[in-house]
């Protein structure tokens, strides 16, 4: 897999934070505390996921650890242990002749189209309850295109001006930025990245390392899980580089997904309710001015 087709894993030292920001905005209104929303699971060495309850978190699937693999999962600062990694039945990993491909002809087309047919989307079952933060709750109407949305990482950072910084650190401060959700399928949603002045006064996208990383919307006051962050599609010009003006980013529609999230976690925890997802507070802000 490529760090520009996936928002995915490679630990590269740089003093930078994550989310790809305007260039015309300073990069501290786009920083927050790890408190502002304490459900953030930091997957092993890059990427993230979200607590959705005491002992699961819901991420990307090509972003989840390798079960059997002995990996630890961030929370609240605190490690938790993996018990086991359901990933969809629908998933499918991206064959390594793809990449080549794309990195040859400098057209990612095919690979686009391969991510699109794929379900990325997994689940982790952790070895011990988290006590000290609250799940998130998943979202489960159908309206989610035109609606501003709050994402965050840690990953690569960069500004739409001048793309992905090269050698953008993927696990560095944590950074929250806006977006409107423009599109959906049954299986994806998602946003562009468009400069100013059209842009949110925080837009922004997901850099490499974000991979599984939040896309919550605030419905009076309660945060609500839209989707991981899963891929990405470039624009023409820069069609194998990541965090430009115009780029747009795919995150799995996790409304249609909840009855496959659900059936897992009833199978997997008898003790949990068929309909139970928690609820979180923060203080991100709705993306609008």
């Amino acid at each position: 897999m490529n760090r520009w087709l996936f928002l995915l894993l490679a630990a590269l030292p740089f003093a930078a934070g994550a989310i790809v920001i305007r260039d015309d905005v300073d990069d501290g209104r786009y920083r927050i505390e790890r408190s502002d929303f304490p459900a953030l699971a930091d997957m092993p060495g890059e990427g993230h996921g979200v607590l959705i309850a005491p002992r699961w978190v819901l991420t990307a699937a090509h972003a989840a650890p390798m079960e059997g693999m002995g990996a630890t999962i961030a929370i609240n600062g605190n490690a938790y242990g993996v018990e086991r990694v359901f990933l969809h039945p629908g998933y499918r990993r991206m064959p390594e002749a793809l990449g080549k491909e794309a990195m040859a002809t400098g057209s990612p087309s095919r690979i686009h189209a391969f991510l699109a047919a794929s379900d990325d989307i997994a689940l982790i079952k952790l070895a011990a309850p988290v006590t000290d933060a609250t799940p998130v709750a998943l979202y489960r109407g159908s309206a989610e295109v035109t609606q501003v949305a709050v994402l965050m990482g840690k990953g690569a950072t960069g500004n739409g001006a001048v793309g992905q910084l090269p050698d953008a650190q993927h696990r560095t401060s944590l950074r929250r930025a806006h977006n409107t959700i423009t599109g959906g399928n049954q299986r994806y949603l998602w946003y562009r990245f468009d400069p100013p002045p059209q842009g949110l006064p925080l837009e922004g996208v997901l850099g490499s390392g974000d991979s599984g990383g939040p896309l919550v919307v605030n419905d009076h006051g309660t945060w609500q899980l839209v989707g991981p962050g899963s891929w990405i599609t470039a624009v023409p010009e820069h069609a194998l580089e990541a965090g430009f003006y115009g780029q747009m980013v795919h995150n799995v529609r996790v409304s249609r997904y909840v009855d496959w999230i659900e059936a897992v976690m009833r199978q997997g925890d008898d003790s949990l309710p068929p309909s139970k997802t928690g609820r979180a507070n923060g203080s991100l802000g709705n993306g609008r001015p």
